[in-house]
């Protein structure tokens, strides 16, 4: 039995898992490789499978990073099922969708632009392949089993660099294939594989992934636990992280090793003071979101706020056509509530939603904003600044000194987010170089994602009462989805616990 590391390895993008039993192939996420050019150039490597040989893919949840090459994955033969919770299947369905027009109006821009400027198309070019060409030196051997891990590599098929990944019709086709499994209903999805989600606390609908697989005559089952995006606990809307307390082998993630998030009354703290000096100012407040969970949360808070008498009412404009779906979506799902927004809707309340706010239905209402009345606040897509409807605000604003530019999200390396954050005072956008004047925020304690003690808490139920080689401790475990110095400050401190941590890298496959 192996397990290859196909993405989230030693990165916090583009999670993909591949269990191999012996009897079936399973992959644990599909996801997209997204950030800076030289993680998103992974997405044209080989998948390291052949899709029509895989038996069924379970999905931990809805975002990008961890769905979003399921139409990719269709296009090239896979036929199986598409396990997920209800709640991520339809989220799920309007994440590719848009991602499918995107990359279909990038290409046509591309195309457009290269007739416009063949030097630059040709420069261009030249850097791509250099990308791609790095990218694909890193299929070299691994430290156990180098023939295992080129024995998981097809043949390398010359791609094109600008072309869509997939297309609108691709995921569509994808769609169908999803099989809804309640929280704590065990499936078996492929011969021998039997899998069980449980509620991850980090997106609605998102799970943890338990899969139970068969031994041989006279063997013990296998247990094997993927944490998916653990959430915090005490997020709104949605209940906590379920504790689990036996595995084999345990594949975690550590997007925050190494770090502790702000107390979550500090964070809701920041955000009224922030609209209060806004409208003092009567500025404008961008506040870059991602479409699913982030922008429910902040929109959750600012009413909450509102209701409160802690912050004025000023105008809010939701901008972002995802994230209005999206908040459909959890609104046709409060069974997966707290208890604090169930009561909220008991009481007739509308927690996902703020008084009179402006939900923008097109590009020329999203254009519009600039010009509205101040003071303003925008929540817009995407959380870290490197693309959609985020960006046209941040270039309308970046320069203004009365404006403010909140970040409320992990901001990945080498992207526009990251770049202001870190004291930036120039900012290159839609290929212009801008001076950043505005005033530049960022508060952690809105995470979707646990930070190192609360990832060393949900691990240590593995551990607790028992001792290192006791039946239910896990015999390893895998630190994924996190850059290195993340996980190599997360990692003394789960061995401290007593467990046997590694690190995998990228398409390294490990025996079970």
């Amino acid at each position: 039995m192996e397990l290859t590391f196909l993405g989230g390895a030693r990165t916090v993008t583009g999670s993909r898992f591949l269990l191999r039993t012996g009897r079936a192939s399973v992959l644990v996420d599909c996801g997209m490789f997204q950030g800076n050019p030289n993680e998103v150039i992974r997405n044209r490597v080989p998948l390291g499978f052949e899709p029509a040989e895989l038996d069924a893919v379970v999905l931990t949840h809805a975002h990008l990073d961890h769905c979003g090459l399921l139409p990719l994955l269709g296009r090239l033969g896979f036929r199986g099922r598409i396990a997920a919770t209800a709640a991520t299947a339809e989220l799920t369905r309007i994440v590719l969708l848009d991602s499918a027009r995107l990359q279909e109006e990038f290409a046509r821009r591309e195309s457009r632009r290269e007739r416009r400027d063949p030097d630059w198309a040709v420069a261009d070019d030249r850097l791509e392949r250099q990308a791609f060409d790095a990218a694909l030196a890193e299929f070299g051997p691994g430290p156990d089993d180098p023939e295992a891990v080129l024995r998981a590599q097809p043949p390398v098929v010359e791609p094109d660099l600008d072309a869509p990944l997939y297309t609108e019709s691709d995921a569509v086709a994808i769609l169908p294939r999803f099989l809804a499994i309640p929280y704590g209903a065990e499936r078996e999805v492929a011969p021998g594989v039997h899998v069980t989600l449980l509620d991850a606390g980090h997106i609605l609908g998102s799970a943890i992934v338990v899969v139970r697989v068969e031994g041989g005559p006279g063997e013990r089952p296998l247990r094997v636990v993927f944490s998916g995006d653990l959430g915090r606990p005490g997020t709104p809307i949605i209940r906590d992280p379920t504790p689990v307390d036996e595995a084999d082998v345990v594949v975690v993630e550590s997007t925050y090793g190494g770090r502790e998030h702000e107390p979550a009354d500090a964070a809701v703290r920041a955000l009224a003071d922030t609209v209060r000096e806004v409208a003092r100012a009567r500025g404008a407040l961008l506040i870059p979101a991602f479409s699913i969970g982030r922008t429910q949360e902040v929109v959750w808070h600012l009413d909450r706020l509102l209701e409160q008498g802690a912050i004025p009412h000023i105008p809010l404009y939701l901008d972002s056509p995802m994230a209005s779906h999206a908040s459909d979506i959890y609104r046709r799902h409060a069974d997966m509530y707290d208890d604090e927004t169930a009561r909220l809707l008991r009481e007739q309340d509308t927690p996902l939603d703020y008084p009179a706010q402006r939900v923008t239905r097109d590009l020329a209402a999203s254009l519009a904003i600039s010009r509205a009345q101040r003071p303003y606040a925008v929540v817009a897509s995407n959380g870290m600044l490197t693309g959609g409807r985020s960006v046209a605000h941040a270039r309308d604003l970046v320069d203004d000194p009365d404006a403010t530019i909140l970040f409320v999200g992990y901001q990945g390396e080498g992207t526009l987010g990251r770049h202001l954050i870190d004291g930036a005072t120039t900012a290159r956008i839609g290929g212009a170089t801008m001076l950043v004047r505005a005033t530049v925020r960022a508060i952690d304690g809105f995470s979707a994602h646990s930070d190192e003690p609360e990832l060393l808490a949900w691990l240590a139920n593995f551990i607790r009462g028992r001792r290192p080689g006791d039946p239910g401790v896990p015999s390893r475990v895998f630190l994924v989805h996190g850059d290195p110095p993340a996980q190599e400050a997360l990692a003394p401190k789960v061995a401290a616990l007593g467990l046997d941590v590694a690190i995998p890298r990228w398409h390294e496959v490990v025996t079970l």
